[in-house]
């Protein structure tokens, strides 16, 4: 059965749906003011992969990824660049389309955008204010009362107390309290802005996601997605709001199970666009295959940190490359995967534990590594099946290397002969780190080597 860290909670637990005939998953997407860099390439990535692998597991569902298209960011610039938010916002989600399309990320089934959603902000924040947890302050925002929602906290453990000692509290002197957050913002001269029972304004940015996501997959839903940066406020929010506006006295929580992906870091600290600490998923793409970035982001588990440099990057490379070399003249069709094999039996087993993509990486080489011992065209057709359930391996071995390393690499026949007797050398003084290194740089530069009974031979890939 599979298994899911609940991070309401902190356990894993099984995934039992609310509905086994429809699994419902909402993930947090982007707000679409910038190129997307290599932390929103991670959140792409790993709620692809558990798509993927629910609907290998048989489960129907629904996916929905929504896109923020209006928040304070948005507006700042748009108006730095003289344009319409449409224009800013309509040519960032085509390059977000392009960037995701390009790392194998299929698209969800659903992609609300905020801005098609404000009727139904509306009308819960109507709701929380009749049920007495919202109010209008001086200021004309409406917001929300969080000491009035007895169950705030329970997503990020934080108490109240912890919570009012200071961190990230906004001090705003038309709040009743200082942990209270906005829900409907005052328009500014010159802002964008809809027409409300409480004056001109703007939906504040934790309310669009409850909107949305109860309007699209119900007031109860099984899994809710997103980086680690969202639990809190963000989620935490997102509860306050939808079951203080929505729900009963029915014992059903907002959401079964919360999942958070962890961060990217550059130079030790999280990749984030507010620090400029980025590097864009497009200048990746510039030096690096995307099979090798989405290979680099699952080698890693889902909710790990994840350190990224380009030595990391070239490791996902090779590495990639070998399991790629294991595929040579293996046929790129689909094929369904062997569960009865050993490999898929392991497989499935550690996708199951809570999406343990670095244990299932690992059985693709345990593949790899019996293919080239035995060239075995079922256990290449094997392997080609259980990564394309990763979305990788999915073409033809030399597209990708030849796309990956250049052909030939420009190295000569001297250089390679030269290369496969220190090799050997290598290898007979037990030194096989130097011996691996040796024939992971060959590969790269385009020169497979093949050892046999007779020695080792070589061919251009």
């Amino acid at each position: 059965m599979l298994r899911i860290y609940n991070s309401l909670g902190g356990v894993e637990e099984p995934f039992v749906p609310l509905d086994r005939a429809r699994v419902r998953m909402y993930v947090c997407g982007m707000t679409v003011y910038d190129y997307c860099h290599l932390g929103h390439a991670r959140v792409m990535i790993v709620f692809d992969m558990v798509q993927r692998w629910l609907r290998a597991s048989g489960y129907p569902l629904i996916y929905a990824r929504n896109i923020t298209d209006v928040d304070d960011k948005i507006i700042r610039r748009a108006l730095e660049a003289g344009e319409p938010i449409s224009a800013l916002t309509g040519r960032f989600i085509r390059y977000m389309d392009e960037d995701a399309a390009a790392l194998g990320v299929e698209k969800p089934d659903l992609e609300p955008r905020a801005t098609d959603h404000v009727a139904e902000m509306l009308e819960m924040i109507r709701k929380l204010e009749e049920r007495g947890v919202a109010y209008r302050a001086e200021s004309g925002d409406v917001n929300f009362s969080v000491r009035k929602f007895p169950g705030y906290g329970k997503l990020s453990g934080k108490s109240l107390e912890d919570l009012r000692a200071g961190e990230r509290v906004e001090v705003d002197p038309a709040k009743r309290d200082p942990l209270d957050f906005v829900l409907w913002k005052r328009a500014k001269e010159g802002e964008p802005f809809w027409q409300s029972p409480w004056g001109n304004g703007r939906p504040g940015w934790h309310i669009e996601c409850s909107a949305m996501s109860t309007r699209l997959l119900g007031a109860h839903f099984d899994i809710h997605g997103g980086g680690q940066d969202l639990q809190f406020p963000h989620h935490e929010n997102e509860i306050a709001q939808s079951e203080g506006a929505l729900q009963e006295n029915d014992g059903q929580p907002f959401v079964k199970y919360w999942m958070h992906n962890g961060f990217v870091r550059l130079q030790d600290r999280k990749m984030s666009k507010s620090t400029g600490n980025i590097t864009t998923i497009r200048e990746l793409l510039k030096r690096y295959h995307p099979e090798v970035i989405r290979f680099f982001i699952l080698r890693a588990h889902y909710r790990s940190p994840l350190d990224y440099s380009d030595q990391h990057l070239q490791d996902a490379r090779h590495a990639l490359s070998r399991l790629y070399t294991a595929l040579r003249g293996t046929p790129v069709e689909a094929a369904a995967p062997d569960w009865d094999e050993s490999h898929g039996r392991r497989f499935r087993e550690v996708m199951d534990n809570d999406f343990n993509t670095p244990e299932a990486v690992a059985v693709l080489f345990d593949l790899a590594n019996q293919i080239n011992r035995a060239n075995s065209t079922a256990l290449a057709r094997q392997l080609r099946a259980l990564g394309r359930l990763l979305g990788l391996l999915g073409l033809r071995s030399e597209e990708f290397l030849r796309a990956e390393i250049g052909a030939g690499g420009g190295i000569s026949d001297e250089q390679v002969a030269a290369l496969i007797a220190e090799r050997y050398e290598a290898r007979r003084d037990k030194d096989f780190r130097r011996a691996d290194e040796i024939r992971d740089d060959l590969l790269r530069r385009g020169i497979a080597l093949e050892d046999g009974p007779r020695g080792t031979t070589w061919r251009r890939v």
